[in-house]
């Protein structure tokens, strides 16, 4: 009975002190809370360009039935100035390495109270810095276009050894496809791949690798991964359709939306229109209207399209084709009376001030001299002598007519 009475009391023992424990934890005794040392260990695993990020704190069972833990990871490539931090529940984080060489990064532990939510305590920052194989590839992009055309292109840093070879392929709807057509540089590296006729699932993603091979032994050295979807990368057709016109003194643009991979709902797009050498306007419908004051005597007008609101696409539609107003009916005639007044009084005021460098009016004005007395005479005479070779013609024709009869 002794033997069977220690085991119990012993367990009864332990129950009081875990009770008071509890107690004394739920209470928020400084002394117990202080005396929580609250450390991180982290760890990684690795797959592909996958990064697990994992680690262990010293808290037990009961200590996190009691509190709220959450957990703050801060974490930064190696080649970039952007540092991100989130709040997490878990004891874990997956981070895509993609094209970076490696990240630092660092963890501490919160303790919340249940119910108020009040800060308790923190931990320490616990840091971690990992280091991946060299990279060699830089500045990948890829876009879709025409529906079913695909182009990626990447730049190769100049310290990649000059055996090396780069491939592309990507997955997509548990799908592999390899490089239809490579875009070469001048010592015939790949830096880009084409392909067409690809169709795409605008929800799932595109998983593009790039492999890294040493041409002198055919052996797989590094690859590079990234992930897209598909709408985020299409570049969209010009809209179509688009017409132009003038009604009750304003421009009238109307369109309709080009076809894309994803989503047709009119709701998704975001035009721009452009008139003449005006700036462009953001419009969410598929028309515009541009009042004016004056009739335009000629006037173009585009408008390109992107996708906006379904999902965040950056890149522009080419503009599309130019559409016209000209008509010479729309010339301003206020407008061209103002110009030919202006050239008038113009001409007027350089007219007169040129009769008055040269005085011209003073000439125009200055009366006629009278005839000199040697001058009348020398008419008189003239006179005189016209009057007698007039008589004499007549009197000789009056003799001839006389002697026709006497020889008949």
């Amino acid at each position: 009975m002794a033997h069977v009475t220690v085991p119990v009391m012993l367990i009864l023992s332990l129950f009081q002190c875990k009770m008071l424990l509890s107690t004394s934890l739920t209470s928020r005794q400084p002394n117990v809370v202080d005396a929580l040392w609250l450390h991180n260990d982290l760890r990684i695993a690795k797959h592909e360009s996958r990064i697990i990020l994992f680690w262990n704190n010293n808290l037990t069972e009961e200590e996190t039935d009691i509190y709220n833990v959450k957990y703050i990871l801060s974490y930064k490539f190696f080649n970039s100035a952007h540092e991100k931090k989130e709040r997490l529940k878990k004891k874990e984080k997956i981070i895509h390495l993609e094209l970076n060489s490696g990240f630092s990064a660092k963890v501490k532990t919160l303790l919340f109270e249940k119910g108020t939510g009040d800060l308790i305590k923190e931990s320490s920052w616990t840091e971690f810095t990992y280091k991946a194989p060299p990279v060699y590839v830089q500045n990948l992009s890829c876009i879709i276009y025409n529906i079913s055309f695909f182009n990626c292109t990447w730049h190769i840093k100049a310290e990649a050894p000059e055996d090396l070879q780069f491939f592309f392929s990507y997955r997509h709807v548990r799908k592999d496809f390899e490089c239809q057509r490579y875009i070469k540089n001048a010592r015939e590296k790949n830096i880009g791949c084409h392909m067409k006729e690809i169709y795409f699932k605008p929800s799932r993603k595109i998983n593009l690798n790039i492999s890294v091979r040493d041409l002198r032994n055919d052996s797989r050295r590094q690859s590079y991964y990234k992930a897209f979807i598909p709408q985020t990368i299409e570049k969209l057709n010009p809209p179509v359709n688009v017409s132009i016109s003038i009604e009750n003194r304003s421009i009238k643009i109307h369109w309709k939306p080009p076809p894309t991979i994803g989503s047709a709902n009119s709701k998704c797009f975001m035009y721009q229109v452009k008139i003449t050498d005006r700036k462009p306007v953001d419009v969410s419908e598929e028309k515009y209207e541009y009042p004016f004051h004056k009739p335009p005597y000629k006037c173009a007008a585009q408008v390109r399209a992107k996708k906006e609101l379904c999902i965040t696409n950056k890149i522009w539609s080419e503009w599309s084709d130019p559409v016209f107003i000209d008509d010479e009916k729309t010339v301003d005639i206020t407008m061209l009376i103002l110009i030919l007044s202006s050239l008038l009084i113009f001409f007027g005021c350089l007219l007169t001030r040129a009769c008055r460098r040269y005085r011209c009016l003073e000439a125009i004005s200055t009366p006629i001299p009278q005839a000199s007395d040697r001058f009348k005479t020398w008419l008189a005479a003239e006179e005189t002598h016209h009057q007698k070779q007039i008589s004499m013609q007549m009197e000789m024709h009056s003799e001839t007519v006389l002697e026709f009869p006497e020889e008949n």
